[in-house]
């Protein structure tokens, strides 16, 4: 590409990696889907792999445990049946998926209430003093290592009073942390009598999957746990929680309010994202961490399956709405992916997105970007295809690989989506390109040289060096020798015809033979050969083309004579002469901006030029410099004389074709002919010219009269006369 190409073609990468760049920074819903494709993809690629022994149980209010107790809800002395059981199992703690958030109905005082008065009355006198169902519920609670949960939202109550405090370590976190207006709780008692209450809230993506969970939430100013984490910290008997954030002793944050960064619960410490929450690497769901809660009940539930563990209570009856989409499976329980948050902790998962994340995948696109803009233009299609699907499989196997080995969430998807793009552009941008430069090779060089010689200018363009540069050319000058008599007999449409009909055969065979034409003046027609492309035959390739054209006259005389007689007009023969010379010429484009043409300059031209007009001298067609006979060691050529070129010292000689109807002495008879042009005997040159004149054909005779009259007529002395022809440059 020249320079104006490449300014544009770097100014449409650097806008197209500016406006990727914008886009990530914009971070739209389609951008980040991008992102959480990749996320999930790595979920199903490497799935956290199923645990030997649950440290978490669930217990399911399942389809089975409905039918044998009833339908949901259940009385709340149900409830605090399930709950003395569990305790008295050794749960390490019972959380609570479930919001009991109104009076149980069934309890007796509640269908008193809702009694007419006389009926009330009887059936108040036929119970006696009866327990609430919510305060034997409580009973339970208190006794018990429980967690119930809290929803919270834009419209709730106030907050109830939470069993776990917060201490801060670092800058203030709240601002990160996302905020709810009020909290939807329990019935009072059962709040009052929990050990713990915790936020069963999801953070949930726009496509309605769960990829993160939030460890903390906050009403106002009062920060609140996540039930998962309440379960766990009453599981560990623990105190308050420990948020560590940004600035914090060990955290380098470099003086800027970064967020959260840790949140210790009891023995664990969890990394999390700035607004508290944590991404979490899913397993396969395992029906045997599900207990029914028919069978807790029943008292058929083995005596050691919750000892120990973390009971979680909740339902995956599909009635009952709580079923979630997670990366590996489209619906499961709620209370399944609080029970994956408490194995990821205890685990030792880590499954996080650095806050550098952001910046490196920036930071990568454009420098894979830049280099990507800096080598395509550079290479073919293939290699750009090849180079692209590495940079592209690169992309992806770093971010694979970032997950598998150390838990880190990078984007490889959007950087790699946008190389994708440069690439194809860059390709189409770059073959749009060469189509234009070969588009402009084909123009300026159709009309010159033959097709087949384009296609290999376009092939290979670093063959061809546009502009003036030296080179060793072969040069044909063809002009013909009656042509002003001729003019003189024709019209202008008439002589506009024979021009055509002259130069298109005489043009198509120089093309033939790999000749570039230079200009047409009138009748006559420049070539030259080795330019633009290399051709080591030029000298052979220009004699051949100028044989041909020789060859091609009788036929034209043919055709033109034919015409003319049947309009009854004489039409003689149209002889044409050719000079060639090889040398050192300058060729290129040579003109102004505004105008140009691919040509040749230099003494060579001149000489080339000058030996076609020696043709009418001499009486030949065609006539040969001695560089050229040089570059074919003679073959088909014979001396003819030599010249002298003005402002060179001493003399060249000149060559024409050997004619095919020559007699069999012919080539020895004219060298020694030529060998005694500097003979001061007539006898000696008189001699020998005779000897070639006799075995040379008919057309050579103006040429042997012509030497006799320069060796010996008009009076002259042998030595004077023998003075060679001076040729002007």
């Amino acid at each position: 590409m020249r320079f104006f190409g490449k300014s544009v073609y770097f100014l449409m990468v650097a806008a197209f990696l500016g406006g990727v760049v914008l886009l990530r920074v914009a971070d739209p819903f389609p951008v980040q889907a991008i992102r959480l494709l990749a996320f999930d993809l790595y979920q199903r690629m490497a799935p956290a792999p199923p645990l030997s022994e649950q440290p978490v149980v669930v217990v399911d209010i399942d389809d089975a445990s409905l039918k044998a107790i009833g339908q949901w809800p259940w009385p709340r002395t149900v409830m605090a049946e399930l709950t003395r059981k569990l305790t008295e199992a050794g749960a390490a703690s019972v959380a609570f998926d479930v919001l009991f958030s109104e009076p149980d109905q069934s309890s007796p005082e509640e269908v008193v209430r809702r009694l007419p008065p006389e009926q009330a009355a009887l059936v108040q006198a036929s119970i006696g003093a009866t327990m609430p169902h919510d305060q034997v519920f409580a009973a339970a609670l208190a006794i018990s290592p429980s967690v119930l949960g809290l929803s919270l939202s834009g419209d709730g109550g106030p907050l109830p009073q939470l069993g776990a405090g917060f201490a801060t370590a670092g800058d203030d976190p709240r601002p990160f942390i996302p905020n709810f207006g009020g909290a939807i709780a329990n019935v009072p008692a059962l709040d009052a009598a929990a050990k713990g209450l915790g936020s069963i809230n999801w953070i949930q993506d726009r496509d309605q999957i769960v990829r993160r969970v939030p460890l903390v939430l906050r009403v106002g100013d009062q920060l609140v746990p996540s039930l998962a984490a309440e379960a766990l910290r009453v599981g560990q008997d623990a105190g308050s929680y420990i948020l560590k954030s940004s600035n914090a002793s060990g955290e380098a944050a470099f003086g800027r309010r970064t967020g959260l960064n840790h949140v210790r619960i009891g023995e664990f410490v969890v990394p999390t994202d700035p607004d508290g929450a944590i991404w979490l690497r899913f397993r396969p769901s395992d029906p045997e961490d599900f207990v029914p809660a028919r069978t807790v009940l029943d008292g058929s539930m083995p005596a050691d399956r919750v000892q120990g563990r973390i009971v979680l209570v909740g339902t995956s009856a599909a009635g009952l709405l709580d079923l979630r989409a997670t990366p590996l499976e489209s619906a499961v329980p709620g209370v399944e992916i609080h029970a994956q948050v408490i194995e990821h902790i205890l685990t030792g998962r880590t499954l996080t997105r650095p806050d550098y994340a952001s910046g490196l995948e920036i930071a990568g696109m454009v420098g894979l970007g830049l280099l990507l803009a800096l080598v395509l233009p550079n290479v073919s299609a293939a290699w750009a295809a090849v180079l692209g699907v590495l940079v592209v499989g690169g992309l992806l196997a770093g971010g694979y690989l970032a997950f598998l080995q150390a838990g880190l969430l990078i984007d490889p998807l959007y950087p790699a989506l946008a190389m994708l793009l440069l690439v194809i552009g860059t390709v189409l941008y770059t073959f749009r390109q060469a189509e234009r430069a070969r588009a402009g090779i084909r123009r300026a060089f159709q009309h010159y040289v033959s097709p087949a010689v384009v296609d290999e200018i376009i092939a290979d363009p670093a063959r061809l060096e546009l502009g003036g540069e030296v080179r060793e050319l072969t040069l044909l000058f063809c002009d013909v020798r009656n042509f002003s008599s001729l003019s003189e007999e024709l019209s202008a449409a008439e002589l506009t015809r024979f021009i055509n009909e002259l130069l298109t055969p005489l043009s198509d065979i120089i093309l033939a033979h790999r000749g570039t034409i230079d200009k047409y003046m009138g009748d006559a027609i420049m070539a030259f050969w080795n330019a633009p492309l290399d051709d080591r035959d030029h000298a052979r390739h220009a004699l051949e083309a100028a044989a041909a054209m020789m060859a091609a006259m009788p036929r034209l005389n043919a055709e033109w004579q034919r015409r003319a007689a049947a309009r009854g007009r004489p039409m003689p023969d149209v002889r044409i002469g050719i000079g060639i010379n090889t040398g050192s010429c300058c060729v290129g484009n040579l003109g102004t901006a505004q105008r140009f043409d691919y040509s040749a300059i230099g003494d060579e031209v001149n000489i080339a030029s000058r030996l076609e007009q020696l043709t009418k001298e001499y009486g030949l067609g065609v006539i040969v410099g001695e560089r050229t006979a040089a570059e074919v060691d003679g073959a088909g050529l014979v001396e003819i004389d030599q010249v002298q070129l003005r402002g060179r010292s001493g003399r060249s000689r000149i060559f024409t074709f050997v004619p095919a109807d020559a007699g069999p002495d012919f080539q020895a008879a004219q060298r020694a002919f030529v060998a005694c042009l500097r003979e001061t005997d007539p006898a000696v040159w008189q001699d020998a010219l005779y000897r070639a004149k006799a075995a040379a054909p008919a057309r050579f005779g103006p040429y042997y009269h012509l030497m006799l009259e320069r060796l010996g007529g008009r009076g002259r002395g042998p030595a004077e006369a023998a003075a060679p022809i001076t040729i002007d440059l």
